[in-house]
């Protein structure tokens, strides 16, 4: 069997275009079927990516969340209060509570009267969290740097842009506000 009469196993694959337009065909909807495959594959590289993450940083005995609050405190002096990590994080306060108590436990971060306003806690980052974040530094970088090996620079650049503006989208799963153009039809 030649290349072209290969049927593709690939779940990557999944959905197809075809898949896509025979979908908005049933429900009889005025949608781009590209569109639609697009956001199908970038919500399932997404969870691959999540997944693949998880156990990236559990070879360090870290989440993702736990790194990206340390790596958080190391970009910013190396101590915030919870409720700056939790809006640089993109989480809620009860979350950012959560990592901070198990990267306390296990010493990598520490709470302490803050230096800017003693009224208030700050999470401060232990010389054994900046320890942590030294040591796994050569291999976190490679690993990232390979995971997009197989783009040239200039596709790296046109990337950066194109994943800015459909990350500027996502709030069209989730904001109420965010009026959706009725385009369907009720025969």
């Amino acid at each position: 069997m030649n290349k072209d009469n290969q049927v593709i196993h690939d779940v990557d694959a999944i959905p197809s275009l075809v898949q896509s337009k025979r979908q908005i065909d049933r429900y009889n909807l005025d949608i781009d079927a590209q569109a639609i495959l697009v956001a199908s594959r970038l919500m399932a590289a997404g969870a691959k990516l999540g997944h693949a993450s998880e156990i990236h940083f559990s070879r360090f005995g870290l989440s993702t969340g736990r790194y990206r609050l340390l790596a958080d405190l190391e970009d910013n002096e190396g101590e915030e209060l919870p409720s700056q990590l939790a809006e640089h994080l993109g989480v809620t306060r009860a979350t950012v509570t959560g990592l901070i108590d198990i990267l306390e436990r296990d010493g990598l971060v520490s709470r302490r009267s803050s230096s800017v306003d003693g009224r208030q806690r700050s999470v401060v980052l232990t010389e054994e969290g900046a320890k942590k974040l030294r040591e796994m530094a050569p291999e976190h970088f490679a690993r990232l740097e390979a995971m997009v090996g197989l783009l040239n620079i200039e596709e790296r650049s046109l990337f950066l842009d194109l994943l800015g503006r459909v990350t500027q989208g996502i709030s069209a799963l989730t904001d109420e506000s965010v009026e959706v153009k009725e385009n369907f039809s009720n025969e």
